[in-house]
């Protein structure tokens, strides 16, 4: 009971109060209501001009993450691209060096057409103070025998000392275990050229004591010892010196060929 006229006295003060206002805003003046609206103008509008801010802001953030993602999608092309463009660089550098094999192999054998010759390229190298020595890539399955002779462009270059089916290992000319009988051509005597590592040269010697060597004079293979053919090129005389004893005159050699350069070489079969 005591409740219930408790909740009827407030909805009879909230009702009195309700038509007050309205008796109040009708009996106003316009003006007054105007000057109402202006402050609640003034209290609403910073609060809203702050909502419109925080959200251009948080608009403009959107935005901004955006970019980003746009960017590292970019960046992730770029990256992918630039992989492609440098695995197409790297089969152009191996086409070029094969037509650049395929070139000297082309010069090698339209310059040396008296004899039967199989082209190879060098594998592997095995260089040091004691011996010169390399492997090709070709063996006894292309005919490739024991003692054939290998020249380069400019000349000799060795001879086949072993072989496998698919390789063959070469002793250069200027291993200190090599030796080729050669011929001065301006004056058409014999030596004995051995090599040497340490100079990356030859010396002949076993010179007869009359011969008259000449610097810059060439020498080449005399077509003694059934290894190497007569007539290829072997380098030039670079120093010539005379001994107290005469018989132990020698000349410096130097090669024709530039083993530290060498790739391609053709082996003769006949």
């Amino acid at each position: 009971m005591y409740n219930n006229k408790k909740g009827g006295t407030i909805g009879i003060i909230i009702t009195i109060v309700i038509l007050i206002l309205l008796v109040i805003l009708s009996n106003s003046k316009l003006s007054d209501i105007s000057y109402l609206g202006n402050a609640i103008n003034t209290i609403v509008m910073p609060i809203q001009n702050g909502y419109t801010y925080l959200k251009n802001k948080i608009s403009g953030n959107t935005g901004f993450f955006t970019n980003i993602e746009e960017l590292s999608s970019e960046n992730d092309n770029l990256k992918r691209e630039n992989s492609e463009l440098e695995q197409k660089l790297r089969e152009l550098e191996i086409i070029k060096a094969e037509n650049i094999t395929l070139r000297e192999y082309l010069n090698l054998t339209e310059k040396y057409t008296s004899y039967t010759t199989t082209p190879a390229y060098i594998i592997n190298k095995d260089t040091s103070n004691y011996s010169s020595t390399f492997v090709i890539n070709v063996g006894s399955n292309d005919g490739i025998k024991e003692n054939m002779a290998v020249i380069a462009d400019k000349g000799l270059v060795g001879h086949v000392v072993s072989v496998t089916s698919n390789t063959a290992k070469v002793q250069t000319i200027i291993d200190p275990s090599s030796a080729v009988s050669v011929i001065f051509k301006s004056t058409g005597d014999n030596a004995i050229c051995k090599g040497s590592i340490s100079t990356n040269s030859l010396k002949a010697t076993y010179i007869s004591t009359g011969a008259e060597i000449l610097e810059n004079d060439t020498i080449e293979t005399s077509g003694m010892g059934g290894i190497y053919p007569k007539g290829i090129m072997i380098g030039t005389v670079s120093k010539i010196e005379n001994t107290k004893n005469v018989i132990d005159k020698y000349a410096i050699i130097k090669p024709a060929v530039d083993f530290n350069k060498l790739e391609t070489v053709l082996v003769i079969i006949k």
